[in-house]
């Protein structure tokens, strides 16, 4: 259910649409629906023969999709890497805005954050997949360690994992964002000035039980295969793992590939050109402190074939 309370300000609005280059007649692909600013926003520079399709895995998302009543729009309850179903060279832009939107992290019901206490969860797709409760009853604590320091970045992450499981053989499996904050905090011995001891094990249990690095990889190949030439993709993360996978994926594409074995061949065409990166406005951090992270990346689709 979406409540009004649970307010989402969507980062780089007028940015990332005007990064696309709107052609009114065109198709368009919002990969990552949220909560619609940004789909509503580029459906009212359409014309008549103008489509967007979204995509999205949260039921809350679909949900308030499902209030947008506009022929040319449709949405589809999936995650984006199910991108490349859609007819080849058939999107004049693809859109992806990445990371967790307000509503889901306020929500204390979708497990998001360690400041409110709510269930251990973290899904974005509730429908399916494992809970994090699920995952840490019979996660190994090597297992767990790698997680969270692949993920987040962590470098407490053995002693969190050790923390975890001592928690488990004591008082039994952890079932509460409330339970994992306070262990993660124990096995946390200090932290940079403001930023609380559970960020990083969240963010890395979060990215980690959806797959999101994986799905994004995914997602950006795709992406190759439904722009058309001259169609332009624009990428919005929010932090430094999915920020690398978003700058080597454009970086690799916007060159031209020699084939070392045959060196009098032709290179391989580049298929991407980068056309630079764009960080919020001083004006929009202090209006929303959650985009100070932001960072857009935009390439445009060449001519050469996916």
């Amino acid at each position: 259910m979406v409540q009004d309370t649970w307010i989402h300000r969507t980062v780089l609005l007028n940015e990332a649409i005007a990064a696309l280059q709107i052609n009114p007649d065109g198709h368009y692909i919002d990969a990552t629906f949220g909560r619609g600013g940004h789909s509503r926003l580029l459906l009212s520079q359409l014309s008549g023969l103008g489509r967007l399709t979204a995509f999205d895995k949260d039921l809350d998302a679909i949900a308030e999709a499902q209030t947008i009543a506009d022929p040319r729009f449709s949405i589809r309850h999936e995650g984006f890497m199910h991108l490349d179903q859609l007819p080849a060279a058939s999107a004049a832009g693809v859109l992806m805005d990445l990371g967790v939107s307000s509503p889901q992290i306020d929500n204390p019901e979708r497990g998001f954050s360690f400041r409110q206490e709510g269930p251990l969860d973290m899904r974005m797709d509730t429908t399916r997949g494992q809970s994090v409760a699920d995952w840490l009853v019979d996660a190994s604590i090597e297992t767990m360690a790698e997680v969270i320091r692949d993920y987040g970045e962590e470098r407490f992450a053995g002693p969190i994992a050790k923390a975890i499981d001592r928690c488990r053989q004591e008082r039994g499996p952890l079932r509460t964002t409330a339970e994992l904050a306070e262990v993660v905090a124990g096995a946390v011995k200090t932290r940079e000035p403001g930023k609380d001891p559970a960020t990083r094990t969240f963010q890395a249990f979060r990215i980690f039980i959806n797959a999101e690095l994986e799905e994004l990889q995914q997602a950006l190949e795709a992406s190759l295969k439904v722009l058309q030439p001259g169609g332009r993709l624009v990428v919005i993360s929010f932090h430094s793992l999915e920020d690398r996978i978003v700058k080597q994926f454009i970086a690799g594409h916007s060159r031209e590939v020699f084939d070392r074995r045959a060196p009098f061949a032709e290179p391989k065409a580049m298929k991407l050109k980068a056309l630079g990166r764009v960080k919020p406005s001083e004006e929009e951090v202090a209006g929303n402190p959650r985009s100070r992270s932001a960072v857009m990346r935009v390439a445009e689709r060449t001519g050469v074939s996916a």
